[in-house]
């Protein structure tokens, strides 16, 4: 190992590329040498690099203020990849498609025949209280049966190399486009990186995504209208919304751009006249998507959409009402929901998880809240937590306040050690802890990125690796070190 490595801080947090002997871990080997052999000052001139690339190409992302107000910064990328050898890989991979099978027929079962409540492996009371569970949508099948049809599910790793699923995304999950803009900026400033190290691509992401909206069409046609419809400018995503469907070669929409008709058809106004559309990849939350349905003074949304896609003349993903599983309290059932509907054991498992409606997990998570992490059911970006062993005692009494007051909406979980990745602050490598957000594509098939979105927490020490909250991100390679070039492309050509 280079000298350099030697120096490398050695920490109690497992590290996704260096060992505590001070070692590469497998598929590291050739970025670890490679590194080594940066000076300092080639270093920071990469990071520079990076970081004017992603300027010019206006690659953004939006931060709020205390105050409300946005704030546009540049997407924060660290030069150091995250690195996952294959054979683990085909684990998780595995592991997810897993998953968002028996989240999907969770979710189709709540709104027709609710087996999983009969047979009793499902408290129907949950249910009552679910901020996302809409009564449109009882009854509805929507193509292919497939609720939630773009998920990103979070990954992270604990002190001891195990690797948990922390959360799924299924309402509007955000970060695949930052996914392939992270790989081109790489690629662009460090081609050397890519030359020896086999990196399975991330590029087909688009395609895919292109394809299973295609195939959820009401229209047999060879190329359908598809547009993505967003809430527009001040989004914090609006970046994504448009690099997407400028890869996809699909148009960006407000909600003012479509009308429904009488024929209950969904149609966008263009200068030359109204156009059917299809599918609609909806970047708007259900409660603002449809005025007639949700809220009625949103601006955002489209009189008239859900009618139009409970009467079939529309598709759009994700599903309304698939959010009913983007819910933190049904999340800690999702090992059951596998075991009920495929029976099958977990591939991937859950972090332990405390449900505060239950009498004797509250009464846990109110005496050890200085240990725990504590979760609303539906909050996301990394707001509205208590972390115990860095909170304040007043912070504390208001979460215990909270818990009591409306226990159906918490859970907690303990404060995991999350791994690490040799990331470059001052010019040297240190490590900050990182998660993962790959995206699951489900369509006529199942199909998951070949790694995704790592977030990195740029300050020492905290545990928040959210871009909102000060986080920034990594390249995530898959490197597969079993297979020469040609095999590699025969078996992706195969796939």
């Amino acid at each position: 190992m280079h000298e350099r490595w030697n120096h490398y801080p050695s920490e109690t947090s497992y590290d996704e590329l260096i060992t505590e002997q001070c070692e590469s871990r497998p598929g590291c080997r050739h970025l670890v040498e490679q590194l080594a052999n940066y000076t300092e000052k080639q270093l920071l001139e990469s990071q520079q690099a990076m970081e004017l690339t992603l300027q010019l190409m206006g690659v953004t992302f939006t931060v709020y203020t205390s105050e409300g107000s946005g704030i546009d910064r540049t997407w924060p990328v660290d030069i150091i990849p995250r690195v996952i050898e294959a054979r683990e890989w085909r684990v998780i991979e595995a592991g997810l498609k897993q998953r968002i099978q028996a989240l999907n027929m969770f979710i189709s079962d709540i709104y027709g025949s609710r087996n999983i409540i009969r047979a009793g492996k499902f408290p129907p009371e949950l249910l009552s209280q679910s901020k996302n569970l809409h009564q449109y949508c009882m009854g509805m099948r929507p193509p292919l049966d497939q609720w939630a049809h773009i998920c990103g599910s979070d990954l992270v790793r604990d002190r001891d190399g195990h690797l948990y699923v922390l959360e799924d995304n299924l309402r509007i999950p955000s970060g695949a486009s930052y996914t392939l803009i992270n790989r081109l900026v790489m690629k662009r400033v460090f081609p050397d990186l890519f030359q020896k190290s086999n990196i399975l691509p991330v590029d087909d992401y688009p395609a895919q995504l292109f394809d299973m909206l295609a195939a959820l069409s009401p229209r047999p046609a060879d190329y359908p209208s598809i547009v993505v419809l967003t809430p527009g400018i001040y989004n914090s995503a609006y970046f994504e919304h448009v690099y997407l469907a400028e890869q996809m070669g699909v148009e960006v929409v407000m909600g003012s751009d479509l009308m429904v008709g009488d024929d209950d058809c969904v149609y966008m106004r263009t200068i030359e006249g109204l156009e059917r559309i299809d599918v609609i990849y909806r970047r708007v939350d259900d409660d603002f998507i449809d005025p007639e349905t949700g809220r009625a003074d949103s601006m955002l949304g489209t009189p008239g959409l859900i009618r139009a896609w409970r009467k079939g003349n529309v598709a759009i993903a994700n599903a309304p009402g698939c959010g009913l599983a983007d819910d933190k309290v049904i999340y800690a059932f999702v090992p059951e929901f596998i075991r009920f509907y495929l029976g099958e054991e977990p591939k991937v498992d859950n972090v332990p998880t405390y449900r505060c409606y239950i009498d004797s997990e509250r009464s846990y998570v109110l005496a050890h809240l200085h240990e725990l992490v504590v979760k609303p059911a539906n909050e996301s970006g990394g707001y509205g937590m208590l972390i115990g062993p860095f909170s304040t005692a007043r912070e504390r009494e208001q979460f215990a306040h909270s818990i009591r007051k409306d226990p159906r909406n918490f859970i907690a979980q303990p404060t995991l050690d999350l791994s690490t990745c040799p990331t470059l602050c001052n010019n040297r490598f240190e490590p900050r802890h990182v998660d993962l957000r790959p995206f699951i594509l489900s369509g006529t098939r199942v199909h998951v990125t070949r790694g995704g979105l790592t977030r990195v927490a740029l300050r020492r020490g905290t545990l928040i690796v959210n871009s909102s909250q000060g986080g920034g991100s990594k390249d995530t390679w898959i490197v597969d070190e079993t297979t020469d070039e040609s095999e590699h492309m025969n078996a992706i050509q195969s796939r």
